[in-house]
């Protein structure tokens, strides 16, 4: 696969303060990279070094093969940029921002037309069109943001958090765009939200306090949770003691927890040794005691968990 993001040793320094501590990656077409991290961890740095907003201290960037410093030109007509908040003129309207943005992107007349026709429909732009975007909600501005970032259909798309403001329907609208843009381009997406990782991203990087603790799938981020193969039970009150104590007694179950119990209904969740499949042991132990229960389901990992450990507990994920 053509590798058309590069990032070799990328550092940043503010005075003694380490922004970005020599990070490296590619991120090839067709990949969707969900680039994570807590607030401040250095990921807006990252991402306005990687498209020549902030010059690094150290490192190189190269998208397409052009280097940032370099080529700057060359590489702003292969990369498309929504930059955190999506600043916009206020005083313009999404019409008016989106023909400027195609003249200094020196678009020709049939590209102008396909790109502007094709970001007004893909982000459903039309009632707003001729609205000053100041008086837009927080939702069309960052569809009127993300809307400037592909009008020029570019191979490289760097997104800071680019369904911030929207609503579930347009969020879902929004990554499934990304999903039919991926198959040809290569797409960075920064956020914390970890269910944008899970919706739309082949790939994760994570970061914390400026270097790199993870870089694998999202399966495999998920598999290595310690809920991983856990399975949850719900089941009525008068049955959890029992239940707990059949299933307690299956020799690769290591804990049980009770996550809920009130007078009708108690849910438990229960760890296996290992991360081993234990499914079927719990379900032939349940069967065979006479219970029933009211849910039986199977953990494929908490991001969320992982996430707070590398983020939080300081250890690192080996890369895939």
């Amino acid at each position: 696969m053509d590798k058309l993001l590069e990032i070799n040793g990328l550092t940043k320094r503010f005075g003694p303060i380490s922004a970005v501590d020599n990070i490296s990656f590619s991120v090839s077409r067709g990949e969707v990279l969900g680039f994570l991290g807590p607030n401040g961890a250095g990921k807006s740095t990252t991402m306005k070094m990687a498209t020549g907003y902030l010059s690094p201290t150290n490192g190189k960037v190269s998208v397409c093969g052009y280097d940032v410093l370099h080529s700057p030109l060359e590489i702003k007509r292969r990369l498309g940029y929504l930059p955190e908040g999506a600043p916009l003129y206020g005083d313009m309207t999404p019409n008016s921002l989106l023909n400027f943005v195609c003249d200094i992107r020196q678009l020709n007349k049939e590209k102008r037309k396909t790109g502007y026709e094709h970001v007004v429909e893909s982000l459903q732009l039309e009632r707003v069109l001729h609205q000053p975007i100041e008086t837009l909600s927080k939702g069309y501005k960052r569809r009127v943001g993300l809307a400037q970032a592909i009008i020029h259909d570019p191979e490289v798309l760097i997104l800071d958090e680019p369904t911030d403001g929207l609503d579930p329907n347009q969020k879902h609208e929004v990554r499934q765009l990304l999903d039919r843009m991926s198959h040809s381009k290569a797409i960075v997406i920064s956020t914390h939200i970890l269910e944008e990782v899970d919706a739309v991203c082949s790939r994760a990087i994570i970061i914390s306090q400026g270097k790199i603790v993870a870089d694998q799938k999202p399966s495999m981020l998920e598999r290595s949770s310690r809920f991983h193969n856990a399975v949850g039970i719900r089941i009525e009150a008068e049955n959890s003691e029992r239940c707990i104590s059949l299933i307690e007694s299956i020799p690769d179950v290591l804990t049980v927890e009770i996550v809920r119990n009130d007078d009708e209904l108690v849910e438990i969740i229960v760890f296996p040794s290992n991360k081993t499949d234990i499914l079927g042991s719990i379900s032939n132990s349940i069967d065979e005691g006479g219970l029933k229960v009211l849910e039986m389901y199977v953990e494929r990992g908490r991001l969320e968990e992982v996430f707070r450990e590398l983020t939080v507990g300081g250890f690192e994920v080996g890369n895939a």
